[in-house]
């Protein structure tokens, strides 16, 4: 992304791309449906948030809290803008701004063809980010540079001048150099393909890791469900995630995502619902694709922001929600977009001026015709008191737990601290309504005292923090943020260490074997481990036993689980949830039907597929239905041909036609199509049933 306002600089693309190419992607979500505010005059329905402190998530990493700094920014360096950045629990730094990353030279502080700002070299930056507290993340200039000015700059930065910058992406969204219609990103090279990017990633890494072999290095890719995902062109072998992961995949240490939701608030506030399927398949294309010991590659979101309300309480709600979203998904830093950035298109938003500003603090501008003016500079927008709320929320070490509501306008999320407290996020989206909560907690039990309560209104120029009401009901007002700091009923001592990580191995279409490293004992010796699986905001044990595996079985064909396991000692105390694994259980090895999906298109919003049909059993079939579930709401049958297709809720069928009912037995076999549309990250099926049986999904 890159700052509209600034001397000399060019157009944000960002924006102007959701608008030509997210059209179609709106109208699928508004077709699908989407959460409605109460209607005024009415009472609320009271809410349920429902935390479980058993549902373990991602541990809060020393990063997760970053922002963007640019090199058009003159008060990038100043003292004022670092010890606001440091108050908020900023923890990591972007350098040297979007796309001028791609036309940036470090060596003699220039980007040709944008504006730079004086005293924004990368000594300054640097001593910035030390009076932060922060880490750097920097990034290579992929568009105009060479792997040999990144590997001089790393020596620079870590050898010369003992920086230990340790994080460097390669380029700044360069799906974006014109490959796939739409150019912002400069990229001087005559091949501007996915497989070349990848290629030069490598070289990128080699060099760069050379000088310095802690360097951690990381490939742009795109965001699934947003435009270009899924789309293959010129001689690439497939979409760009696929392409250069297949290549780049060894030789890089994470991957970095940018995601601008788009539309109006309403929009954006729903859309973070999205995020636990993007991290999936993000996970998912890694592991697939990367190679060997793919795991060890982390995940970053290093620009995000929203299409509506930018500086206003719709950008403040959507910070909180969406950074806790992907912390909870494992990501190991999200930044805003960004520090300072300027005024922009200005409009009334929920009662409140809006500047259209991206920036978490006023630069203190006017409109071109001086008609309106930004607050003085460096005065706090929404956004930031929203950063502050996530910093008194979740703490690096803290381990965030499953938390949720039966209301889709009002999200939770959680986190346990290593001294006994739990921290609840509530996030109000409804911009009229005051909503009475119930909270109920499983895992964890409040003390009677009053629970600490930070609260941000609409319109509040901080947050207000007072001890007050209890900790199992509350009212929250319309458009809020409310974190809620509880102390344990007694006191947490002696208990057993939480085990490690587990892992899935003999998975099937209903079994698998969860197995895990031991906990460390506490007061007293471990009896027993406990394996649970979330569903929702509730654990379902699948079982117990004394040892390091656990065979479960009654699972679902083709669904997902995430599952924890918990240590109980022979005193009866429980440890912490281990992290979470995250696992798909197939179709049958042996059916009597057998399926295969293939995408054939593409086009970031839709796409065109083909379904295979063979009849494997011993009997002939006179007459077929083939039936799957999307995995998510916001996908849709659009037309289909070769069958009589029809879509009610998530559940697909397609209904075979006179010239295509009859299946031989033993190798029958038809195709039919369809053209799909969706809204959010494309999850395809993964089961399927024809006349009712579960088919072999090839």
């Amino acid at each position: 992304m890159r700052n509209p306002n600034s001397p000399g600089g060019p157009p944000r693309p960002a924006r102007r791309r959701w608008s030509a190419l997210g059209a179609g992607l709106l109208l699928a979500t508004a077709a699908l449906g989407g959460p409605q505010p109460a209607h005024a005059g009415t009472t609320p329905t009271p809410v349920t948030v429902t935390v479980n402190a058993r549902a373990g998530l991602a541990t809060v990493p020393d990063t997760a809290l970053g922002v963007n700094h640019a090199i058009w920014d003159a008060n990038l360096g100043s003292t004022e803008t670092s010890d606001l950045l440091r108050a908020a629990g900023v923890r990591m730094l972007r350098y040297p701004g979007g796309s001028y990353g791609d036309i940036y030279h470090w060596k003699d502080h220039t980007a040709p063809g944008g504006y730079v700002a004086p005293g924004t070299d990368f000594d300054t930056f640097m001593a910035a980010a030390k009076r932060v507290g922060a880490q750097p993340m920097i990034i290579a200039n992929y568009g105009t540079g060479t792997p040999a000015e990144a590997a001089d700059w790393v020596r620079y930065a870590n050898v010369t001048k003992g920086y230990g910058a340790r994080y460097w992406a390669v380029g700044n969204e360069n799906y974006g150099n014109g490959l796939y219609g739409s150019g912002w990103e400069a990229d001087d090279h005559a091949d501007k393909s996915a497989t070349q990017y990848a290629k030069l990633v490598v070289a990128y890494a080699d060099a760069m890791k050379a000088v310095d072999p802690t360097v951690k290095v990381g490939a742009v890719l795109t965001m699934p469900g947003n435009w270009p995902d899924g789309m293959t062109a010129g001689s690439d072998p497939g979409p760009w995630n696929s392409t250069v992961l297949s290549i780049a995949g060894p030789k890089i240490d994470f991957v970095d995502v940018h995601w601008y939701p788009g539309g109006t608030a309403a929009e954006s506030l729903a859309r973070t619902s999205h995020l636990p399927d993007a991290a999936y398949l993000l996970r998912q294309q890694i592991d697939r694709y990367a190679g060997p010991d793919a795991g060890r590659i982390g995940i970053s979101f290093t620009e995000l922001n929203v299409g509506a309300g930018q500086n206003t309480q719709p950008g403040a709600l959507f910070l909180a929600d969406a950074y806790s979203g992907l912390l909870e998904n494992g990501v190991f830093t999200v930044q805003w977009w960004n520090v300072h950035n300027g005024i922009g298109t200005v409009s009334e938003v929920a009662g409140h001026t809006d500047y259209g500003d991206f920036g978490l603090l006023s630069s203190g501008g006017c409109t071109a015709d001086g008609s309106v003016c930004e607050p003085p500079l460096n005065t706090p927008f929404a956004p930031y008191h929203a950063l502050s709320m996530m910093n008194l929320f979740a703490r690096a070490g803290d381990q965030l737990v499953r938390a949720g509501t039966d209301q889709p306008l009002l999200t939770a999320h959680a986190t346990r601290r290593a001294d006994g407290d739990l921290a609840v996020l509530l996030v109000n989206k409804d911009p009229d309504t005051a909503y009475p909560v119930t909270l109920d907690y499983a895992g964890f039990t409040p003390a009677d005292t009053a629970p600490t309560v930070h609260t941000l209104t609409n319109g509040a120029d901080a947050i207000a923090t007072a001890r007050s009401g209890s900790a199992t009901s509350r009212t929250l007002p319309p458009y809020s943020l409310t974190t809620l700091v509880l102390r344990p009923a007694g006191a947490v001592t002696g208990q057993p260490g939480a085990p490690g990580r587990p892992t899935a191995t003999a998975v099937t279409d209903r079994t698998a074997t969860i197995s895990w490293p031991a906990a460390t004992p506490g007061a007293s010796p471990i009896a027993k481990y406990e394996v649970y699986r979330q569903n929702g905001a509730v654990s379902e044990q699948l079982g117990e036993t004394s040892g390091l595996s656990l065979s479960v079985g009654n699972l679902n064909p083709g669904s997902r689980y995430t599952v924890n396991v918990l240590a109980r000692d022979t005193a009866g105390r429980v440890s912490w949830s281990s992290p979470p694994l995250s696992l798909t259980t197939g179709s049958p090895a042996a059916s009597t039907c057998a399926v295969r999906l293939s995408k054939t298109s593409d086009w970031g919003n839709g796409f065109v597929a083909g379904v295979d049909i063979v009849n494997t059993g011993p009997n002939p079939i006179n007459g077929w239905t083939l039936g799957w579930n999307w995995p998510t709401g916001w996908q849709q049958l659009s037309s289909g041909w070769s069958a009589d297709w029809s879509q009610a809720g998530t559940a697909v069928k397609a209904t075979s036609t006179a010239d295509n009912r009859q299946l031989a037995a033993g190798g029958g076999a038809t195709s039919i199509g369809f053209v799909g549309s969706y809204g959010g990250p494309n999850v395809l099926p993964g089961v399927f049933t024809l006349n009712g049986t579960v088919c072999t999904t090839r």
